[in-house]
């Protein structure tokens, strides 16, 4: 088979560039109810297992593939004509999720935990709803053989987003206080509706028509995409790999704020650590995924990245012996974010592919959802764990979490090949 000649310039076209600045803003708010809000809960000296409680905000991206149906046929009046089916869906979850976050940033977590966590909640729901047609958009609007750098676009976007309301919110954060922080997060979701505004809508219909009512909607609209996705032969062995491929980094992601701080780092040596490194990594990392999984296949990439990912867990066993060292926290950063963007590009390459392109916001909500699972669920004893077994063990049993998904990318793989272009 003749492979695509792989490039950098590859990554430099509209459709690409489109999808990296829509990545960026579906990044945005994940950090904003995950990793920064933990930070300010711990400074508002919130119980160590409750934080880890709050990796439960994040329920709505598992369950968004309840609403993709509606968001893959229905139509917004005034928006949809405007601006077209995806590009109008995409417009309202931007201002819904502007709007969500300036409520955050007037939560008192330090009065009342709770009510910021149903705050949070909103958030969530959300940003799951903008990611659920950012990714319809992406799938869409590139070819099959382009998915490999789409993936690299989307998820280097994304860790930019993160990075943006992780690093830059704890810095932003050291100096003008939480919900001055918050604020400027929310100001910062301008950066997708812009690209929205001027991005071109994807040519590809859906296999919807008008219906006649609720029971051929349900059939087109819900049956039909899932039992098109079950005509995957061990489709449920795929949906299992999905949920626990990226648990061990879903385990400690919660809870690596609250351990830095506790061990002696202040913000702004947290946020400046990560921008330079984890933003160098991550570039490195997003864009090497990319460009290995169209020549090799997403398969196995995702063997190879999530082994050497899990293993950068360790890094934080040795962070906890050592302290408040600078050097050791530069060098976790780096390999979590290098190995990290590898195994994310390849990961979302792997699902775009699985995706039937009439049916694409559903399937891939689905997907995704089953992704984020692990994140939301699975990774809530965390802050228990890491309360009653202390830093070293949390972090050691975290890196064990990755070898069922690696035993399954093996399963998978002997079974059914690998579905990427490339191989």
């Amino acid at each position: 088979m003749q492979h695509r000649r792989i490039g950098f310039r590859n990554y430099f076209t509209r459709p690409l560039l489109t999808i990296l600045c829509m990545g960026f803003s579906s990044g945005l708010p994940l950090a904003l109810t995950a990793s920064t809000l933990s930070a300010w809960l711990f400074e508002a000296h919130v119980d160590k297992a409750a934080i880890g409680l709050f990796a439960a905000v994040a329920t709505p991206y598992t369950l968004k593939f309840l609403w993709s149906p509606l968001m893959d046929s229905l139509r917004i009046p005034v928006l949809t004509r405007l601006f077209g089916r995806r590009r109008g869906w995409i417009l309202a979850t931007q201002f819904a999720l502007a709007a969500s976050l300036l409520l955050l940033a007037a939560a008192s977590p330090a009065i009342n935990p709770w009510a910021t966590a149903g705050v949070a909640l909103l958030v969530a729901f959300c940003s799951a709803s903008q990611d659920i047609v950012i990714d319809a958009y992406r799938v869409e609007i590139l070819a099959k053989e382009e998915q490999g750098e789409g993936a690299a676009m989307v998820q280097l976007g994304y860790r930019l987003g993160m990075l943006a309301s992780s690093a830059g919110a704890l810095y932003l954060a050291a100096k003008v206080g939480w919900s001055a922080t918050y604020i400027m997060m929310s100001a910062l979701v301008s950066v997708g509706i812009a690209t929205t505004l001027i991005a071109r809508e994807p040519e590809v219909k859906n296999a919807f028509h008008k219906t006649k009512g609720f029971a051929e909607w349900l059939r087109e609209s819900v049956i039909a995409p899932l039992a098109d996705f079950m005509k995957h032969p061990s489709w449920w062995q795929i949906l299992a790999f999905i949920v626990i491929y990226r648990l061990a980094d879903a385990f400690i992601g919660s809870m690596t704020n609250p351990f830095l701080l506790e061990i002696g780092f202040k913000k702004e040596e947290i946020a400046s650590i990560v921008k330079i490194f984890g933003t160098i990594a991550t570039l490195i990392g997003t864009f090497t995924g990319g460009s290995m999984t169209v020549r090799f296949g997403a398969l196995r990439i995702l063997f190879l990245a999530g082994l050497l990912h899990a293993a950068t867990n360790l890094c934080y066993v040795w962070q906890a012996h050592v302290g408040a060292d600078s050097t050791v926290l530069a060098i976790s950063t780096s390999l979590e974010n290098f190995t990290g963007g590898i195994a994310a590009a390849a990961f979302v390459a792997y699902l775009s592919n699985l995706c039937n392109v009439h049916y694409t916001a559903t399937q891939y909500a689905l997907l995704s959802s089953l992704a984020a699972l692990g994140r939301a669920w699975f990774s809530v004893p965390a802050g228990y764990v890491a309360k009653y077994l202390g830093w070293s063990w949390f972090f050691s049993l975290s890196a064990l979490l990755a070898l069922p998904g690696l035993l399954l990318i093996l399963i998978l793989k002997r079974r059914l090949g690998d579905p990427s272009p490339g191989v």
